[in-house]
């Protein structure tokens, strides 16, 4: 599974990047288009959009607010474990993209400065599940930035051979991937299109994070069997992490996170004693 996913990430072409860059200048020109380059105008010309779909997907409140927290990077990460083990070229690509997915995040945020839905809109004319976020960092859902950047490596990293599985593999990934992403506008944590650049934005960190592996292989140390107590400690406390979680928030996304460290630190122990 490794070689694959070693092949697959080595047959990748820069040229991937122009359509992400495209369809971020676009959005940038549609705003100006609509004089909506300023936050009162960005705001406006989604109110719509946000109070039609956020009252759509807060009827799903339970749901949401676990399928919101896929955007977790620890809880993702800890969903993907088990690849340290049998396809760790996935880590060696995912680590660099989580922290391209970090920098543009906290610097897009710091850029744009917008205020999220609660901080500018009437709170009782919209669903908010869970806590109320009133900050000024709305602009890009840091969300939808984290689980498109893991997506994205997953997708390609597994993309199959054959041009129709291909398609729906990419349909299948872009999809849960909205889902998910989308479930920020129905927490009422986000605008649309926060939702939408954030996603292109964690494509753009997921192929980021594919060519850095590829050219510095700054962490091939990933899958080598003598790291293994190290990355094992680093589980154990995630582990105490989500069950300290579970004791204010009882999510069920939390025992996935379990479940995926317990069976990650299960394949590493195997691997590990066996001489």
């Amino acid at each position: 599974m490794n070689s694959q996913v070693a092949k697959n990430f080595a047959q990748l072409k820069p040229a991937l990047l122009v359509l992400p860059v495209v369809l971020l200048s676009m959005i940038a020109l549609f705003l100006f288009s609509q004089n909506a380059l300023n936050t009162n105008g960005y705001v406006e010309i989604q109110k719509p959009f946000f109070y039609a779909i956020n009252s759509r997907l807060s009827e799903f409140p339970n749901l949401m607010y676990n399928l919101t927290y896929m955007g977790d990077a620890l809880v993702f990460l800890s969903m993907m474990g088990v690849f340290i083990v049998i396809a760790p070229k996935i880590w060696e690509a995912a680590v660099p993209a989580a922290l391209f997915s970090l920098l543009f995040s906290k610097l897009f945020k710091s850029l744009f400065s917008v205020p999220r839905p609660a901080g500018i809109l009437d709170q009782d004319s919209f669903h908010i599940i869970g806590k109320t976020l009133v900050g000024f960092s709305s602009l890009p859902s840091g969300h939808s930035i984290t689980v498109f950047t893991f997506l994205t490596v997953l997708m390609f990293g597994f993309m199959p051979k054959e041009l129709g599985k291909k398609i729906a593999w990419f349909a299948l990934v872009v999809f849960v991937g909205l889902i998910v992403a989308l479930t920020r506008v129905g927490v009422g944590a986000h605008y649309p299109l926060d939702v939408v650049s954030g996603s292109i934005t964690g494509y753009i960190c997921g192929l980021l994070g594919i060519f850095t592996m590829r050219k510095f292989n700054l962490f091939g140390w990933i899958g080598q069997k003598k790291w293994f107590p190290f990355l094992m400690l680093i589980f154990l406390v995630c582990v105490v992490v989500f069950v300290n979680k579970i004791r204010t928030e009882n999510l069920p996304v939390y025992y996935l996170a379990i479940v995926g460290l317990v069976v990650s630190l299960y394949k590493m122990i195997k691997v590990y004693v066996q001489k």
